[in-house]
């Protein structure tokens, strides 16, 4: 049986792949540590005998300490001196069992009063608008030779004026148009146009 080129290519990336695979599963067996811990020496993992010697006891301070790995059951009256020696020093406390109240705490801040804000005048207020004319405008008088006059009421009054009269003793008739008259408060020195009304 004679294999293809195409079959010798499938098996040369299957042979490939295959390795790939294996590396992958080895590398991940070796870091879970499924492939063994490293052997340690037995000169590394038994103790010294030699308990006196100056690496047996590790001296913080004042106080030495012994290896805990000492079998040795003679009795030390030279550490236990010297650890009677040793002053407890710890924090703010001088003695462990009795409690301290904690320190008060801290006033509380009161916060400052908001102060209101004044706003200032910028200047005088404006003055008041001057009073409405209070003339209603309803027609015309025409008469041919005269000039053009209209006719005026002011509640119950009816006045007849042409341009330039003084209605009702402070309104005087400036211009006269079709659809208004302009007048103007000679007390308030105000000009308003007054429209055409019709009169009920």
């Amino acid at each position: 049986m004679k294999i293809g080129t195409e079959d010798k290519k499938k098996l040369i990336w299957m042979g490939v792949l295959l390795v790939i695979a294996l590396l992958v599963v080895w590398r991940a067996l070796s870091s879970l540590g499924w492939l063994g811990e490293s052997v340690t020496t037995a000169a590394s993992a038994r103790p010294s005998q030699n308990t006196t010697g100056p690496s047996s006891i590790q001296k913080k301070g004042n106080a030495p300490r012994v290896r805990e790995s000492s079998l040795d059951p003679t009795l030390r009256t030279d550490l236990l001196a010297a650890s009677q020696r040793v002053e407890y020093e710890g924090g703010g406390r001088r003695n462990i069992f009795r409690m301290e109240a904690p320190p008060p705490p801290p006033p509380p801040v009161m916060p400052t009063p908001v102060q209101p804000v004044r706003v200032e005048p910028t200047g005088p207020p404006p003055p008041p608008p001057p009073p409405p004319i209070t003339l209603k405008f309803f027609g015309f008088a025409n008469r041919s030779g005269e000039a053009k006059k209209v006719f005026l009421s002011d509640g119950d009054e009816v006045f007849v004026a042409k341009e330039g009269d003084i209605v009702n003793r402070r309104y005087k008739i400036v211009q006269i148009s079709n659809t208004s008259v302009l007048v103007e408060d000679v007390l308030n020195n105000n000009r308003q146009p007054v429209p055409l009304t019709a009169q009920n």
